[in-house]
Order: structure tokens, then C-alpha cells, then sequence
């Protein structure tokens, strides 16, 4: 099966010999100010300079990218497309002044997104092969919630993340992104090491719901599990009387005796002292979800093949799957 570059078709010349990296910029701030007006006054260039040059653009590539409206500028379906190709190239060509001026201590910069659990219990062995490979490595990685994760690949500001997502795969970026499952991982209900329910055989969601909890933010995936293991059982979800991020402090929060919490299992193993928490054998269990490489499949790039090789895939296409 082809390699995922191996079908994309060199640039057209008229393209590499007119287009700017002035004329991306431009479009970006076309888009973010809505106006020929506006965006002329942040480029410091007249508005007849940023039209004429717009259309430049729309000739060499052969398509409209934007409306023209008496309340402004629109991008087209085409535009919307150039534009995020654009933000990619800029943010490449940033990158790679990065990777220039670190030349001597590494071959590349991989920059990497995973939200804590993935962070803390499953990368430090990746993380060892890249940075001790004969041609070596620098890792960026960045700890966030996967929303914020998905929207700084999608911008090109990462090259990939390795995260959890909700099954099916999310429709947010949808085909403009490529997922290969690495494994699945397992939740826990905890609670404090000697409170009733961790002695209990097996423990209703009802129940579970009279309990004061510790919850992840809303936006997270451990979250979503959890209300989503509440709604499966028929039960309305408690108010978290705390909220946090890190599931490292969601584990010390409960071994404190303020309520139960959900973590990712393999969190555990992290903490200080796993004798002052311990795990409720809840019924319904929870499914585990799937944790995944994920990085833009429109442009891949041979630092993602660095972190594929680390993570053991197979250099082939088989076996990866579209978002959608």
C-alpha cells in the first residue's frame, strides 16, 4: 500500500515561482478581520494593494476564496481549505527556523500533545526511544485537555498528539485528521482507603450519585466517561464539589477525604501513597477508551514517522484510519 506521501503531487511551478509567504499571512488576516479595510490597516499596506494582491492569489490558484459583501468578506469553501494550508506553512516555516538554529544538538524538533495521564504514565518509554536514537531528537510536549490539543494540531502547531477520544472518532476536524489506535485505557472509580463503598462487592451508579465527587473539567474525556457511565445506568449525574484538571491531584484530593473520583487506572501507579485510596467495584463497569496517535493527514511530515517508529507502527498506511 502507498506511504501517505507518496501521493502527493509536487506544487504547480507558477505557483512556486509567484506565491509569497506575504500573500499566506495576508490571507490569514483576511479571515480574521473580515474586511479588505481592516486587514489593509494590520499589514500596513493600502486596501487597492491587499485586493489587488488577493486576486493574484485567487487567479494563481484558479478558485474564489472569498465572498465580497457589502458587510465584508466570506471564505468560500475553497478558502476555508487554502487558509488552514496556509496557517500550516507558516507555522511549519516557524518550526523550522526552530529546528535550523538547534541543528547541532538534534535532526529534528517533535512536537508533541497529550493530556496528563497520557503524559505522565505512557510516553516516558516512547519518549526514550526518540531521544536515544542514533540521529537524536529534541521533544517538545505539550500537557492539555484534547480539545485545546485537536485545535493547536489542526493549526500546525503540533505535529501530533497521542490522546484519548471519544468512540466513534470525533467529527470536529473529521477528515482532516488520521488516528491509529495504540491501546485502550481502563477507569477507576476510587475512594478514599477506608470508606464504605471500597468494601462493598459491587456498587449501583444510584448510589455512587449520593457521594460528594472530584471531577475532571468538563471538557475532558475522563469527564465525558464518567457522565456518560452515570446516563447508561439511568442516573442524573451529581455537581462535582470540586473540579480539577490533573488526575495526579484528583488521586491526592481523594485520598484527603473529599469524595470520590474517576481517573484513568494506569494514574494509580503514580501515586505518593495508593494505600490512602482505593477502587470501588462499580456496576456497571466502565468501557475503556482508545488512545491513539493522531496527526494531520493532509500534509504528514517525516517528524511523525519519527514518533511512529518510536511507537513501533508499521511504516505502511495499513491499519490507520480517518476521522469522520
Amino acid at each position: 500500500m502507498p506511504s501517505a506521501t507518496s501521493s502527493l503531487a509536487p506544487p504547480t511551478p507558477h505557483l512556486v515561482t509567484r506565491l509569497r509567504f506575504r500573500h499566506l499571512q495576508m490571507l490569514l488576516e483576511l479571515q480574521r478581520c473580515g474586511s479588505l479595510r481592516a486587514a489593509a490597516e494590520v499589514l500596513n499596506l493600502t486596501q487597492p494593494a491587499v485586493s489587488k494582491a488577493l486576486g493574484e492569489i485567487e487567479s494563481m490558484l484558479g478558485v474564489a476564496l472569498f465572498t465580497r459583501t457589502a458587510r465584508g468578506l466570506t471564505p468560500t469553501a475553497a478558502g476555508i481549505a487554502t487558509i488552514r494550508g496556509a496557517g500550516w506553512m507558516l507555522a511549519e516555516l516557524d518550526h523550522i527556523r526552530r529546528e535550523a538554529l538547534d541543528g547541532e544538538r538534534a535532526t529534528a524538533i517533535v512536537r508533541i500533545g497529550a493530556p496528563p495521564f497520557v503524559a505522565q504514565t505512557f510516553l516516558p518509554t516512547v519518549f526514550q526511544r526518540l531521544c536515544r536514537a542514533p540521529a537524536p531528537v529534541r521533544v517538545q510536549l505539550l500537557e492539555e485537555r484534547v480539545p485545546a490539543l485537536v485545535r493547536l494540531l489542526d493549526a500546525g502547531e503540533l505535529d501530533a498528539l497521542i490522546t484519548s477520544y471519544p468512540a466513534p472518532t470525533p467529527r470536529a476536524a473529521s477528515t482532516n485528521l488520521r488516528y491509529e489506535n495504540l491501546f485502550e485505557s481502563d477507569y477507576a472509580v476510587i475512594a478514599p482507603g477506608q470508606h464504605v463503598l471500597t468494601r462493598a462487592r459491587r456498587v449501583e451508579w444510584q448510589r455512587l450519585a449520593q457521594e460528594p465527587w472530584i471531577m475532571p473539567a468538563w471538557s475532558s474525556m475522563v469527564r465525558r466517561a464518567l457522565v456518560e457511565a452515570f446516563m447508561r445506568a439511568g442516573v442524573t449525574p451529581p455537581p462535582p464539589v470540586i473540579e480539577s484538571t490533573s488526575p495526579v491531584t484528583n488521586v491526592a484530593l481523594v485520598a484527603a477525604g473529599l469524595g470520590l473520583s474517576m481517573v484513568p487506572a494506569a494514574t494509580l501507579r503514580l501515586a505518593a501513597k495508593p494505600q490512602q485510596v482505593k477502587r470501588v467495584r462499580v456496576h456497571p463497569m466502565i468501557p475503556p477508551g482508545p488512545v491513539a496517535l493522531v496527526y494531520r493527514a493532509q500534509n504528514p511530515h517525516a517528524r511523525v514517522e519519527l514518533l511512529r517508529t518510536a511507537l513501533g507502527l508499521r511504516k505502511a498506511d495499513q491499519g490507520i484510519g480517518t476521522g469522520g
